[in-house]
């Protein structure tokens, strides 16, 4: 089986999986966020390190939603708090209705991510929703130190990247450890998948970061120093003030085109693009090790590697 296989079966079943309820107001959100695309790659992951370990899909595939409906809630709610129009270039939630019915909505989707989570039926379920809990409470720090960062005068490399941890990769390690627990692995085993995940988020973020700042418009689909724009503290801002390159000084620049022109050249003059690049392909180096250690585990790990080339061989 391809991962374009598995994203056709997921999907398949996510579309029989729709959410109904009176008042209608309350579900059509909650189903028009699922509808709105993405890659997919928390569930994939789920199912991808199922069959890995030597597991069957159709147990995993509650595991798979549930992760997904949870993601999806965490996006409806930092569109609230980023006061974002656009998610994946269609109106976000509380713009197409409004702030009350979006929260509700990602109120009611947390819930309903617990409701897949129960009909999962397969091995370890205790381990299962102790790892889901213990994520869920993570995102919620690293986006509570995402806000914190913009009221700091310093954040340290350290802090950035224990932030895009919580925020972004530890739901990719849950999604591993579920599928793997779930494909029959040991609780030692599952902690390495875990691990993978870790390692494949942290280059996914810094790579994200890089892209920003110097990814192609054509594939990308936005112009350069969206961060730098907002005046986010990204690795790249963290690098320039260690440097003690004037950062802080061109974020001031209110020609917002003028402000990237300038970070932008001055980031490449100091070559700290390449210095983001070598960081991002040391974490997946890394990921490569974890990978090793689970083919001497005996693990068929071949549509995992494919997810995980995708993944981090992005443009866009």
């Amino acid at each position: 089986m391809s991962i374009h296989q598995l994203f056709s079966q997921y999907e398949n079943y996510r579309k029989s999986q729709l959410f109904f309820g009176n008042p209608e107001t309350l579900y059509a959100p909650m189903n028009y966020i699922m509808d709105l695309g993405g890659k997919r790659a928390r569930p994939l992951l789920v199912l991808s390190s199922c069959i890995s370990a030597g597991g069957e899909i159709n147990s995993a595939l509650p595991l798979a939603q549930a992760i997904e409906v949870f993601h999806n809630f965490t996006l409806l709610h930092d569109d609230i708090m980023d006061n974002a129009p656009l998610r994946r270039g269609k109106p976000t939630v509380h713009e197409k209705w409004d702030m009350p019915t979006a929260i509700l909505a990602g109120d009611n989707m947390l819930v309903a991510a617990y409701e897949f989570l129960m009909n999962y039926s397969g091995p370890e379920k205790e381990r299962i929703f102790s790892i889901f809990n213990k994520t869920g409470r993570e995102v919620c720090e690293g986006q509570q130190m995402d806000m914190d960062f913009s009221q700091k005068d310093h954040v340290t490399e350290a802090e950035y990247l224990k932030m895009i941890e919580l925020k972004t990769a530890v739901l990719l390690g849950c999604a591993a450890f579920m599928g793997a627990t779930a494909g029959g692995s040991d609780e030692e085993t599952a902690k390495l998948y875990y691990d993978l995940a870790i390692h494949v988020g942290l280059s996914f973020q810094l790579n994200d970061d890089w892209l920003d700042a110097f990814g192609n418009p054509e594939k990308t689909g936005k112009q350069p120093g969206g961060d730098i724009a907002e005046g986010k503290k990204t690795w790249l801002y963290i690098a320039a003030k260690n440097k003690e390159l004037p950062i802080d000084e061109w974020f001031k620049n209110q020609n917002v085109e003028e402000r990237i022109s300038i970070t932008l050249e001055a980031l490449k003059a100091h070559a700290l693009d390449a210095e983001l690049k070598q960081l991002a392909a040391s974490y997946e180096e890394k990921a490569n090790q974890d990978i090793k250690l689970l083919k001497a585990r005996n693990q068929n790990t071949a549509i995992l590697e494919e997810l995980i080339d995708m993944l981090a061989g992005r443009e866009h």
